[in-house]
């Protein structure tokens, strides 16, 4: 069932069938949950079938994004030694300059959002771009499977340091299959292209690396994973308690010096984090493209809107009470509150435990993903890596409900339909508040009994 659902949704189904979409979705699931019942102790088949799901994706054509056509133009430009970061494609395109093959076909795929914005894909992400351009400089399918052979190598690298990762914790080897079995991450990853999968990669080594004990070579291989997708700078805070060893609150004469040695290590952490991200932006760097970049970013914040929740709430009490929408305004308000709340769990929650400081990079995170003003079904890809190496789920069941934003793209055009948003969050709060509040307390009682 799992290799019908994932060879239709690869191959003939259109985006707008979004009922044959959400159907065969929830089939996916039961499967999902059927194989890690019934074979949850057999690693290698597991392992080998979730390569498997990945492969029956391979000469696709992404049918639910069309962001893989940017990829492979900014791919192609790089390979022609153009910088990606400097030409607009509405610019190419209308003064006949685009100096790549089928930049017509790649013009009209990528569509005119992308086309008239600046690229925002750190430069790990555009070598990726550039080797599918290397290899397949002339073929758009031989581009996808270039990068979709990049997207199924990082899951493997994933499998292989989570499980790895999970031995050291003393959890339960069987949580990875969370992630690596999930239809959400085969299709969104493999089947989509997003290169998520990579970033995750990355950071998964970087946790691995860094209970090890290896903490430079972690902040190296964290930044690397920032130079896949600029998300993971929002852990950066969180790992004060693991480096140092107390909360802000046990500040005291007693503690300054283990504080202070800590922090000296800490601050050489980021410093590593930092050197490597310049390092790898220095061959694109100018005036210009700081511009660009910063253009994106900002539009990224105050312009963009999809598949939102608290955001949302906010919006339709500016229309009620003003008469318009807030987004530039909350745009700019929104990335203060997130820094402020990661900052609180950064220094006062009890992160000296390596659990509890992923459990903290997971509410960090998703405390972001629940302000944001766009909330992409593939963004949830880290949250869900991260929640396997905690006693948390409800990624696990957001990963099945957020399937329901693609009703959006059920007729030709783009037009959210709210109440299927509000049915998304509702679960996934529902669940969320059930694990926070309800679930310890009733295993207690039923230990009491």
């Amino acid at each position: 069932m799992s290799a019908f659902v994932y060879f239709y949704i690869g191959y003939p189904l259109v985006r707008t069938d979004v009922t044959i979409l959400i159907t065969l979705y929830a089939i996916g699931f039961a499967s999902f949950f059927g194989l890690i019942q019934l074979k949850k102790t057999n690693f290698l088949f597991l392992a080998g079938i979730a390569i498997a799901f990945r492969l029956v994706f391979l000469g696709s054509i992404p049918n639910l994004s069309q962001d893989f056509y940017r990829f492979i133009w900014d791919g192609r430009m790089l390979v022609e030694g153009w910088n990606p970061y400097l030409y607009l494609p509405n610019d190419l395109m209308a003064a006949g300059t685009a100096p790549i093959a089928e930049a017509q076909e790649l013009f009209n795929g990528m569509g005119n959002l992308s086309a008239s914005h600046y690229t925002n894909y750190p430069p790990i992400n555009q070598l990726c771009f550039a080797i599918a351009g290397l290899f397949a400089g002339k073929s758009i399918l031989g581009s996808v499977v270039v990068l979709r052979v990049l997207i199924i190598l990082a899951d493997i690298g994933t499998l292989y340091f989570g499980k790895k990762l999970l031995e050291r914790l003393g959890l339960s080897v069987h949580n990875i299959w969370w992630y690596i079995l999930n239809p959400f991450i085969i299709i969104e990853l493999t089947g989509n292209l997003h290169f998520e999968g990579v970033m995750i990669f990355f950071v998964v080594w970087s946790l691995y690396l860094l209970h090890k004990g290896s903490w430079i070579w972690a902040a190296v291989v964290l930044a690397l994973s920032v130079s896949v997708k600029l998300i993971p700078l929002i852990f950066l805070p969180i790992f004060f308690q693991w480096f140092t060893k107390h909360k802000a609150s046990e500040l005291s004469q007693k503690t300054w010096p283990t504080i202070w040695k800590g922090t000296l290590k800490l601050l050489a952490f980021y410093g590593i984090v930092i050197i490597t991200i310049v390092v790898l932006f220095l061959p694109f760097l100018s005036n210009q493209f700081i511009e660009n970049y910063q253009e994106t970013v900002e539009l990224w914040f105050q312009n963009f809107e999809f598949n939102a929740s608290f955001y949302y709430i906010a919006r339709w009490i500016g229309y009620e009470t003003i008469g318009w929408n807030l987004i530039k305004d909350i745009g700019r308000v929104t990335p203060i509150i997130v820094l402020v709340f990661v900052a609180g769990i950064s220094l006062f929650r009890n992160n000296k435990d390596f659990q509890k400081t992923i459990t903290a990079l997971l509410f960090g995170l998703s405390f972001y993903f629940f302000t944001t003003t766009t909330m992409h079904p593939w963004y949830l890809a880290t949250l869900l890596i991260l929640s396997v190496f905690t006693k948390y789920r409800f990624t696990v069941v957001w990963s099945f409900m957020i399937i329901f934003s693609y009703t959006a793209y059920q007729n030709a055009g783009y037009a959210e339909i709210l109440y299927f948003v509000a049915l998304e969050y509702v679960v996934v709060y529902g669940f969320l508040i059930y694990e926070l509040f309800f679930r310890n307390t009733k295993k207690v009682k039923i230990q009491t009994a």
